[in-house]
């Protein structure tokens, strides 16, 4: 699993071309400078596919968006503005149910980490700094535009049918290779937002910037041995237990897919912050535990690495290493045939026969007397 996807390009300019068939989007563009909102209205105006408003403070936005006979379908925000910030202002939008899932692009001139994590944490969909290029513009507008419709097809798909809505969000069939999203924990990100949030930042210079793997050992054996639904639960539960474990390191998260995150940290006291293997998986066994779920699952944790990074390449190749680093630690393990060494000292020998209780458990627990160990 690589972070970079070589194949983005190509898929940006599939997403152009459905953008094109698509109506005209209903844009809301909020900005205290005048300059700068009669030039993005006729920029994107030209462009033929936008439906432009705009607004001069969060105040009169949120008029706008209350008096609206339709919703708007993406928001272009200043984040520096009088009275209400582009973020607060972010924030009141996604607490309207008709736009929590709309497309939110951030156009400011804050580059500074701090605004970029803000905003992608209350919701923003893509961040672009002043100056900007308007056709590099036109293509994140679509692409935001896109991946919301996709999402909202998948939510209006769930909510069809309700009284299964539990099971069917932790047990429709997934791929083991799908980065599927974790809702509820407030500095996990999904996947594009992930990319985007890392994008921004490396034109800001991460030069204090860490990077650790997180991954789900033998994720792949227990989701082929699992239901869909066990192993989607395993995965939010170990995103829980990230959340918690790094809450002193301010660190922001996001499921890669195949059993890995990938955890970012800034700055030397936040990086130290990250908990130990063994702390993590305290924490992660005593959630599975309290709903009673398996406890043999156990997590590993690559080696820190620096994001001293110039480019957008730079930043992706970080991130690779340390997922490339976890996976080597897996594969040595899987090769020893045992687990990693106990606290206790406990024998290599003694933890093979461990692990094979443990696949004997699992097996049991999916087929129980029926199952083909039982019967030898």
């Amino acid at each position: 699993m690589k972070h970079s996807n070589p194949g983005r390009d190509q898929f940006q300019k599939k997403l152009e071309l459905r953008a094109q068939s698509q109506k005209p989007l209903k844009v809301l563009i909020v900005d205290d400078d005048a300059s700068i909102l009669e030039l993005l209205q006729t920029a994107l105006t030209s462009f033929g596919n936008c439906k432009v408003s705009v607004a001069n403070s969060a105040v009169q936005a949120l008029k706008k968006i209350e008096t609206s006979d339709t919703p708007y379908e993406c928001f272009l925000l200043d984040i520096q503005m009088p009275q209400v910030n582009g973020i607060d202002l972010l924030r009141r939008i996604r607490d309207l149910p008709q736009h929590r899932e709309t497309s939110v692009i951030m156009i400011t001139a804050m580059s500074e980490r701090h605004y970029v994590e803000e905003a992608f944490l209350e919701g923003a969909t893509d961040y672009v700094t002043k100056p900007f290029d308007f056709l590099e513009l036109r293509s994140r507008i679509n692409t935001a535009y896109l991946l919301t419709q996709e999402r909202m097809k998948a939510q209006r798909t769930l909510a069809s049918a309700k009284f299964l809505q539990d099971e069917l969000d932790f047990n429709q069939q997934i791929n083991f290779d799908d980065p599927f999203s974790i809702e509820g924990l407030n500095r996990c990100l999904r996947y594009v937002e992930f990319d985007n949030y890392i994008e921004q930042l490396s034109r800001g210079r991460l030069f204090d910037s860490s990077v650790v793997a997180v991954k789900l050992q033998d994720a792949e054996f227990f989701f082929d041995l699992s239901k869909s639904g066990d192993y989607r639960r395993a995965i939010s539960d170990l995103a829980k237990a990230i959340q918690m474990t790094t809450k002193d390191a301010n660190a922001i998260f996001s499921y890669r897919a195949s059993g890995v995150f990938l955890v970012v940290t800034h700055g030397k006291d936040a990086t130290s912050a990250i908990p130990s293997e063994e702390r993590l998986n305290q924490v992660f066994g005593t959630i599975i535990g309290n709903r009673s779920a398996t406890g043999w699952l156990r997590v590993l944790i690559s080696d820190r690495v620096s994001m001293r990074s110039l480019s957008k390449a730079g930043a992706a190749a970080a991130l690779n290493k340390a997922i490339q680093g976890v996976d080597k630690r897996e594969q040595a393990l899987q090769s020893q045939g045992n687990e990693p060494l106990a606290d206790d000292g406990t024998e290599p020998a003694l933890q093979v026969v461990e692990r094979r209780r443990v696949y004997e458990r699992v097996m049991f627990e999916l087929f129980g007397e029926d199952s083909y160990l039982a019967q030898k």
